[in-house]
């Protein structure tokens, strides 16, 4: 089950960079996990400073 990532994301990057999968990418407004790449590692909501990311 991947990680998503609500609309309360305020697009600062910081769960891009610690996605060891790179399955993170800007999208329209908010950041956007593919789900395919997605390993439910959690590093994404453990870096998210407005706890936007949770498992889906």
């Amino acid at each position: 089950m991947a990680y998503v990532i609500s609309d309360d994301c305020i697009s600062c990057g910081a769960c891009e960079g610690d996605c060891p999968v790179e399955a993170i990418s800007a999208g329209d407004g908010k950041y956007e996990i593919d789900a395919e790449t997605c390993i439910d590692c959690g590093a994404c909501a453990a870096s998210c400073p407005v706890e936007a990311i949770s498992p889906q």
